[in-house]
């Protein structure tokens, strides 16, 4: 039996690989998508921060001179940041008022007037609103005015070459004797750029990182509470210590196994509802300039707490960090029956939900008796990379380290991902409309988290042929997490870099076949203003109210959010 499952190990190792060569095929995948893409604002442009300013020039002259100098051939623009934060907020405030209006004049049965003050004057509400809207339209002309001085600026700008050489030989090269100045990352698409952290300064984006940092170890060890209060009701013996008067229910089967089966699984899932929003709100302030990095390291969050909250702290593996592969080996069988319960309750039921969108339909009837615009536009919803890819990398985990200690978890994976596969595949193409394009920047993450799967897997067989007395089975699994680990090394050093930034051959090719296109001309006169911050772009609310068709947003300059 134990030669049995030791060559099982062995085989399972072997079709992990080769699942994990699927890293060259995404690789693949995403340089052709790169070749078939139209130019994109992104590829010529980098970010540049920590700009030095000498006495008497502006944020815009320095970038301006610098480029010119070293980067003359190939720089063609470039796009200051400015604090603009309460210029939104002005913005902000303006369109619910238009839609007020707007909803007021499309609804004849609303009333459209309303007593106010002591003497209950009776006030037109869509002359009420209108003078409120020229007011604020005034505060914005006069924010707008301000936050174009060069006082404003932040040392920060959208720099923008004449080819995409140009711009990754401008990113990959140290551009001052300082490295702290003039420090260059890769631009993210234009309807990707998460505006409100450029106003932080150096010190508050060290601070952020550090208060992140801290909050996260803070929710790691709050959720300990609802883990302890799971792991008594898997165990009577403790339930009935706690709850003495609930000794005489606990002897019925039914609810015996209601409580010791499905409850604590519903438990930690309500629990977990609320950790993907959190963990995307810590990401926010960590200092990305981008919505994608924001869902990536939530994503990272997300499914490191899971794994550690859900995974080992279930096991009790943090009450004995001694030992640790014996430990696993005698803690993980024994929650086998809790988390072939956790599929079921959290997988299927989840993944059917998906289907349905039942929690945002039932926010939505929640919400809609106390909106004032019933007929506001619709906004198509995203895929929440951060809720799903952890939670389908978590049951990846617990089928392959319960592969060989429990195979009854195996049907019950299968029925998710077949369940997970149809229903996702068809959200993907009816329901959800991406805001930003990923070209598979989270396949790394999915590949790490196989890699940890594998070596804990491997770990809990050490520990269990160690708990056998079979030393020498154990002596053999040795170099298994060895073998893993020079894979996964292998991987890094061969397909990550192509995850991180394009390979000059790709882009000197992609740029010789774009040299004699004709509509170049017109993307490079596009691409100068393709990094500006939409607060500053003008913004025409109707002045006159009677025409509900009035627009909201000039047609010659399209509001970029």
């Amino acid at each position: 039996m134990i030669l049995g499952l030791f060559k099982l190990l062995y085989l399972y190792w072997l079709l992990s690989c080769g699942f994990l060569q699927e890293y060259k095929c995404i690789t693949g995948k995403r340089i052709d998508f790169f070749h078939s893409t139209k130019p994109q604002p992104h590829q010529f442009t980098i970010l540049v921060r920590s700009i030095p300013v000498s006495a008497g020039s502006s944020v815009s002259e320095s970038v301006e001179r610098f480029f010119m100098e070293y980067h003359p051939s190939t720089y063609l623009s470039h796009m200051v940041v400015h604090r603009s934060s309460k210029l939104q907020s002005l913005i902000k405030d303006a369109k619910k008022l238009y839609k007020r209006i707007t909803h007021l004049q499309s609804e004849p049965n609303q009333p459209q007037y309303r007593h106010v003050g002591f003497f209950r004057h009776r006030v037109d509400l869509v002359d009420h609103y209108g003078k409120k809207l020229e007011d604020i339209e005034e505060n914005m002309r006069l924010e707008r005015s301000e936050v174009s001085l060069a006082t404003q600026e932040v040392r920060a700008a959208f720099v923008s070459f004449k080819s995409r050489y140009g711009a990754a030989v401008a990113f990959h090269m140290k551009q001052s004797i300082n490295p702290t100045e003039w420090v260059t990352e890769l631009a993210p698409e234009p309807n990707d750029v998460y505006w409100p952290f450029f106003s932080s300064s150096f010190m508050r984006r060290w601070l952020s990182k550090i208060v992140v940092i801290v909050a996260c170890i803070l929710l790691t060890i709050l959720f300990l509470i609802p883990v302890l209060v799971v792991q008594g009701l898997t165990n009577l013996n403790q339930l009935e210590i706690w709850f003495p008067f609930l000794k005489s229910i606990l002897t019925i089967t039914f609810v015996s196994q209601v409580i010791t089966g499905y409850l604590p699984s519903l438990i930690l899932q309500l629990f977990l509802k609320i950790v993907p929003p959190i963990m995307e709100f810590l990401s926010s302030i960590q200092g990305y300039i981008c919505h994608s990095d924001i869902e990536k390291s939530a994503c990272n969050k997300v499914l490191w707490f899971t794994i550690w909250n859900i995974f080992f702290a279930t096991v009790s593996i943090f009450l004995d960090p001694k030992h640790i592969p014996a430990k696993l080996a005698s803690a993980v069988p024994a929650q086998a029956s809790f988390f072939i319960a956790y599929v079921v309750t959290s997988g299927w039921t989840s993944t059917s939900s998906e289907l349905f969108r039942i929690i945002p339909l039932i926010w939505s009837l929640i919400r809609k008796p106390f909106t004032c615009c019933s007929d506001e536009e619709f906004e198509v919803p995203s895929i929440p990379y951060h809720r799903d890819i952890p939670r389908i990398l978590f049951f990846g985990l617990l089928g392959i380290t319960y592969f060989f200690l429990a195979p009854l978890i195996l049907p019950f994976l299968l029925v998710y991902l077949c369940l997970a596969y149809i229903i996702y595949r068809n959200q993907f193409l009816n329901v959800y409309a991406p805001k930003y394009e990923t070209a598979g920047k989270f396949w790394p993450i999915v590949h790490n988290s196989m890699i940890f799967s594998l070596i804990l897997m491997q770990a809990i067989a050490i520990g269990l042929f160690t708990l056998k007395k079979l030393p020498l089975a154990s002596t053999l699994i040795f170099p298994l997490p060895v073998l893993t680990l020079l894979f996964n090394e292998y991987c890094r050093k061969r397909f990550l870099p192509n995850f991180i930034a394009y390979p000059a051959e790709v882009l000197i090719k992609r740029d010789r076949e774009d040299r004699y296109d004709p509509k170049m001309a017109e993307f490079y006169d596009n691409l100068v203003a393709a990094y500006q911050d939409p607060a500053l772009l003008p913004i025409q609310f109707s002045a006159n109210s009677d025409s509900l068709y009035s627009p909201l947003i000039s047609a010659a300059q399209p509001y970029l959010i």
